[in-house]
């Protein structure tokens, strides 16, 4: 990795400042893309560029305004001189039953975690040709079986895992294009998941019966970036075994 850039999608917090680091410390430069972290995302950058001057620079975005990112890559090939990786990681998160479902939750749920990376793709895709470079998309295990409650997010993430083959068909060969699907990495901040009862209930149904963190996902990442040059069109879960207990 280099002297490679990579625009790593919510990249200030969480999984995706995870992602930052561990490229980071294989040698590449990092956009870190944020929405509305900023002070995050700016204290991972003087942390990271306190070890390499430089190697980090901010870029804010709406990624559901998809209009403006030919000028989101632009900025950055302008920054850095060209762009080699993109790791799709923003995501929403929440429950949507059936019942309650709006055209505004699809449009977020949708917008963030289907058409950002699409359009991201889109526009990065000509740089990305040129200098041979690779997508990762961040995914999910519900995108094969469905959890109760989130329709959307669910039907999201089923679709980005259609988009990843996709791309991979559409840029290759220039291009390799995989994604990582997290099982039990992270507890969501939002609805029933403090409830100690539910997690421990998804790690009895985890063959490693423990969480994972999110370098585990950082590290499945730089691998299908950095180690992967015979792999595209591919989909790793990152999930202790879940997947094949759900």
């Amino acid at each position: 990795m280099q002297g490679k850039v990579v625009l790593v999608t919510g990249g200030a917090k969480r999984v995706g400042a995870a992602i930052c680091r561990r490229l980071h410390a294989a040698g590449a430069n990092i956009a870190l893309h944020y929405r509305a972290s900023q002070q995050d995302a700016y204290t991972i950058q003087a942390e990271l560029n306190a070890r390499r001057a430089d190697s980090v620079a901010v870029f804010q975005a709406d990624l559901l305004e998809w209009q403006t990112f030919p000028r989101l890559v632009a900025d950055i090939v302008a920054h850095f001189g060209k762009l080699d990786g993109l790791v799709n990681n923003a995501s929403s998160f929440y429950a949507t039953p059936l019942s309650q479902v709006n055209l505004d939750q699809w449009h977020d749920l949708i917008g963030s975690n289907l058409q950002a990376p699409l359009f991201l793709a889109q526009a990065a895709a000509d740089e990305l040709r040129r200098n041979h470079g690779s997508i990762v998309n961040i995914i999910d295990i519900h995108a094969d079986r469905p959890m109760q409650g989130h329709l959307l997010y669910n039907v999201a993430k089923s679709g980005l895992r259609g988009l990843t083959l996709a791309l991979a068909q559409e840029l290759a060969p220039q291009v390799r294009v995989n994604g990582v699907s997290p099982g039990a990495i992270l507890w969501p901040t939002e609805g029933d998941w403090q409830d100690q009862a539910k997690r421990a209930d998804i790690i009895e149904h985890t063959l490693l019966k423990r969480e994972g963190e999110p370098d585990d996902i950082a590290r499945t990442v730089t691998f299908l970036m950095q180690d992967a040059p015979y792999i595209t069109g591919q989909i790793l879960a990152v999930d202790g075994g879940r997947s094949i207990c759900l």
